[in-house]
């Protein structure tokens, strides 16, 4: 009877491990899987608060990526600096701690957010993968009979895999946005235009949304690497492309169609607000000197062609070429302004 009861609790716990590895090796979507993890945590131990904080390696801060416990909506919007409060502390130091007397600790009581809370525990352990600490799992006020040896080197088995399938995710996403990005510009390359403006198309259609898309040429751009070499070229194709960014509304989306072409999308924008916005962006982009490496200092020239859905096309071949010929017009007229419906 007494092997029964022993052996009983492994069971279980082996079943919630085994749940939880099948969980994270299905999915590559790490929100997905960040609640995956918290879920599990929450069956295998008892306590008042789980949080999963996520470290923002720029800023060297954590934000609370979930929370479970009451308090998702309170913590959503703070951050935590690496070095403060408990899960400041273990990314610092890259050890777990267990804290099981809350009360004099100065790690707690140190810029921990929820330190308004009767924290009387806490378990906190870094989520390690190959490339370092990536975020932390924070129990606060677990059942004090399950601060055991066995509890912590389970809870330390269910965070490393953890750890390995949030690093998975991060790097499925890595390489998902090098598929779909120009490495001259950084900007959306061709390819995920023709499918962000199906997506668009599909969504707009049932409504009646409307939708432009503006078709940029650089003037004259052959001279520039003729003259300066493809080296200065390239890079003043990188300065117009983040230009056109920070130009752009932040609903639009910039692309590089290829060569000295890019291209603006515009959700949800008739022609006449396109022309406006188009023109505007022209206006600015033209009057923007870019200083080179060399210490060279170009402007550039664009001619603009733009096309709206429904009025110029219903498909994604019939807008691009429907503002594709209008950019061709300018050419023909002169270059270096924007043609509009």
């Amino acid at each position: 009877m007494a092997n029964t009861t022993e052996n009983r609790i492994p069971i279980d716990d082996l079943l919630v491990f085994h749940q939880l590895a099948r969980s994270l090796t299905s999915s590559f979507d790490l929100d997905a899987i960040l609640r995956t993890i918290l879920v599990h945590m929450e069956r295998f131990i008892e306590a008042e608060m789980w949080t999963l904080l996520m470290l923002d390696e720029a800023r060297q801060e954590l934000y609370y990526a979930l929370a479970a416990g009451g308090e998702e909506a309170v913590l959503r919007d703070l951050r935590v600096k690496v070095g403060e409060g408990a899960a400041g502390w273990v990314v610092q130091h890259g050890e777990t701690l267990i804290v099981p007397e809350a009360e004099n600790d100065p790690r707690l009581n140190d810029g921990n957010p929820v330190k308004a809370r009767n924290v009387r525990s806490v378990i906190a352990m870094p989520l390690r993968g190959r490339k370092g600490v990536q975020g932390v799992i924070e129990i606060l006020n677990p059942r004090p009979d399950q601060l055991t040896d066995y509890t912590i080197a389970f809870l330390h088995i269910l965070a490393d895999h953890a750890a390995i399938a949030i690093e998975n995710a991060h790097d499925v996403a890595r390489i998902q946005q090098l598929t779909i990005t120009d490495d001259t510009t950084g900007l959306f390359n061709v390819r995920h235009l023709y499918e962000v403006l199906r997506r668009e198309l599909v969504r707009c259609a049932p409504v009646g949304l409307p939708l432009s898309l503006a078709f940029l040429d650089l003037d004259r751009f052959k001279l520039v690497n003729d003259i300066h070499g493809h080296l200065v070229g390239s890079e003043l194709l990188a300065h117009t492309g983040k230009r056109l960014q920070q130009l752009s509304r932040k609903q639009d989306m910039c692309f590089r169609y290829g060569g000295d072409e890019f291209v603006v999308l515009m959700p949800e924008t008739d022609a006449e607000e396109a022309f406006v916005q188009a023109a505007a962006l022209h206006r600015a982009l033209m009057e923007t000197h870019f200083r080179m490496k060399n210490g060279l200092e170009l402007t550039v020239s664009a001619s603009v062609g733009l096309a709206t859905y429904p009025t110029d096309g219903m498909t994604v071949h019939a807008i691009i070429g429907a503002a594709d010929a209008r950019m061709y017009g300018v050419k023909a007229d002169g270059r270096g302004r924007v043609y509009g419906t």
